[in-house]
């Protein structure tokens, strides 16, 4: 009889550093995950109050890479003492720290940061990659597969792989074939859910918890997580309604939490 050892440090480990939108509530911060997988640290999102809760598991200098969806601040405001982190204080790298994310998000950093008459060196802190519809990278053991999403702006939602589970993350967008088909059979699948309800005509930019239910169906995700709940909803409220349209485990990505996804 053979018997079957599943490989754990294959698994992926999504903590949630915050899952708040607009801005921070007391108790969370705004958007932002670690995802491990082996020795593998991805930040992923970098949205107001993040960073502090991050050095709980790992430090700026131990991270293999950034990722950000978009340049909303409640997404990406947190590069800003990162920065400051990696330039003046006690991290000490031996190359700048990969960061992928939309395209302008050098200039946007160097635009806040600089003081004078001298731009601020983003170059010296960060390896900055800018991501388009179909971006592919390698990041320590994790592979990443990014598409854009309906947001409004430039937004793109990441497929994060291991050699045994799946992470897919939407960022912030309204229902879209793009993120259906990236998440098509992932373990699991991060959706937002900021919106209340969905708008009458053609602006809708985020999630209701029904569409969050029903993306994740038409996925056939392995299981969902539901985070960025809107400040007019309740995590219980989300779930309940995000469960009419999916019939597998849902949860919400509650602050502090580490999931494992297998």
């Amino acid at each position: 009889m053979s018997i079957s050892v599943h490989d754990q440090s294959q698994d992926l480990r999504l903590t949630v550093l915050g899952s708040s939108t607009p801005y921070p509530r007391a108790d969370n911060p705004c958007s932002g995950y670690l995802v491990e997988s082996g020795s593998t640290k991805l930040w992923m999102e970098a949205g107001t109050g993040t960073l502090g809760p991050l050095q709980r598991y790992t430090s700026l200098e131990q991270l293999d890479a950034v990722w950000i969806s978009h340049l909303h601040a409640d997404h990406s405001a947190d590069l800003l003492a990162a920065f400051y982190g990696l330039m003046y204080s006690d991290n000490r790298r031996s190359s700048p720290l990969p960061l992928f994310g939309p395209p302008g998000i050098e200039g946007r950093l160097a635009h806040y940061l600089t003081n004078g008459s001298t731009v601020a060196p983003i170059a010296s802190a960060f390896d900055v990659h800018e991501l388009h519809d179909g971006h592919e990278a390698q990041v320590g053991s994790l592979a990443l597969k990014t598409r854009s999403v309906s947001h409004g702006i430039p937004a793109f939602g990441v497929r994060v792989s291991s050699s045994s589970a799946s992470l897919v993350f939407s960022g912030d967008t309204a229902p879209c074939e793009n993120l259906t088909e990236l998440a098509l059979g992932c373990s699991a699948l991060l959706c937002e859910s900021e919106s209340n309800e969905a708008p009458k005509d053609e602006t809708q930019v985020h999630h209701t918890p029904e569409d969050t239910g029903r993306t994740a169906a038409a996925a056939r995700a392995g299981k969902l997580i539901v985070t960025h709940v809107g400040r007019f909803l309740t995590p219980h409220d989300a779930l309940e309604r995000a469960a009419t349209a999916y019939d597998g485990h849902i949860e919400f990505a509650t602050p502090g939490a580490t999931i494992t996804i297998r």
